[in-house]
């Protein structure tokens, strides 16, 4: 049984410590960064006058604000998604070794979150289909009548007073 243990910790190690089919997003972000400052720093030296538009990459739609937000929702549950398959994976990773087989209830715990969250993104996705894209038009506001207080002047108020003296 150690060696099973042995196993997962080799396997987790490996990939963890060898890059292989990963993406060098972060270097190949490094090396793009520094060559544009180099292509800026070479412009500016040379004397090249005018005012930088900044525009889209070729190929890339623009997207409005929108298209952005959509974009980044999608980004968001995507990422809580995979959060919990690596969670359910760990989870039953650890409950393998058979002091920690309690592990198997957090998974499945994870199990049944994994799917209410598919259930509540398909019960999203289904209203946001079914209702149509809302616009918001321009309602008329109704006019309101407005009716004149009822003007009291000074004098009535002493003959109420007067009278209301004049009987006590």
């Amino acid at each position: 049984m150690q060696w099973l243990l042995l196993g997962v910790l080799g396997i987790m190690w490996t990939a963890f410590l060898v890059p292989f089919g990963r993406k060098r997003s972060d270097a190949r972000s490094v090396e793009d960064f520094e060559r544009r400052m180099e292509l800026l720093a070479h412009a500016e030296v040379h004397g090249t006058s005018g005012r930088w538009i900044v525009t889209p990459r070729k190929g890339v739609r623009f997207l409005g604000p929108r298209e952005r937000q959509q974009a980044r929702v999608r980004a968001r549950r995507r990422r809580v998604f995979v959060f919990l398959l690596e969670a359910i994976g760990l989870a039953l990773l650890i409950g393998v070794v058979p002091p920690l087989r309690a592990s198997w209830i957090v998974a499945g715990a994870l199990g049944g979150l994994l799917v209410i969250y598919i259930w509540a993104l398909l019960v999203v996705k289904a209203r946001s289909h079914a209702e149509p894209e809302r616009r918001i038009e321009a309602v008329p506001v109704p006019t309101r009548r407005v009716h004149p207080a009822p003007v009291i002047e000074p004098d009535q108020h002493v003959t109420v007073l007067s009278r209301a003296v004049a009987t006590a």
